[in-house]
């Protein structure tokens, strides 16, 4: 059933490649805090090497993300098989925030789509691999992305999303820090 790997072999990279979602887990060190999982998608996701992930990340309601990884580094990637052959795929890893001022944003941000409300970029090494069978994961049939999240930065403008992250994006729900709360 599960299997574990060192890195992200070719097949775990096709699947990847194939999958219009994922889930990315983080959690603060408290054992009072809040566990965090988001769904992701729009052609966001990014391998960067067999051990090394990248994924663009918008301005949401939230940004927990950032805070779990600023505190502590730790985060877990899931993608699940939708249609056949089931399949279900971990990625654990020590993450990191990269935002617009860094030093390797522009390397890192040309290798995704430009898509209003970006925020910033995660960064993980991969250290643990793992699939499982994913038998328990109902069928759907994908109908496209949802365009909403694009849609809202777009009718926000530039200096409506960068407001929108002042008020929503400078401490997790644990009264953490995020990396923006030193850029904005």
């Amino acid at each position: 059933m599960a299997k574990l790997f060192d890195c992200i072999t070719e097949e775990l990279q096709d699947f990847i490649a194939a999958q219009h979602l994922f889930f990315v887990g983080t959690a603060p060190l408290s054992p009072t805090g809040h566990v965090n999982l988001s769904p992701k998608g729009l052609d966001c996701f990014r391998i960067l090497s067999p051990n090394r992930v990248a994924y663009l990340d918008l301005t949401g309601s939230g940004n927990e993300t950032s805070a779990h990884l600023q505190e502590n580094g730790r985060i877990t990637f899931m993608f699940c098989a939708f249609q056949e052959p089931p399949c279900i795929l971990r990625l654990y890893g020590e993450g990191q925030t990269i935002l617009p001022n860094f030093s390797d944003w522009n390397s890192l941000y040309s290798l995704f789509p430009q898509i209003p409300g970006t925020r910033q970029i995660i960064v993980a090494d991969i250290d643990k691999v793992q699939t499982s069978c994913g038998y328990g994961v109902p069928l759907y049939e994908y109908q496209g992305q949802r365009q909403t999240i694009v849609k809202w930065a777009r009718n926000k403008g530039a200096q409506g999303v960068q407001d929108y992250q002042q008020q929503k994006n400078l401490v997790s729900l644990d009264g953490l820090p995020t990396p923006l709360s030193k850029l904005l």
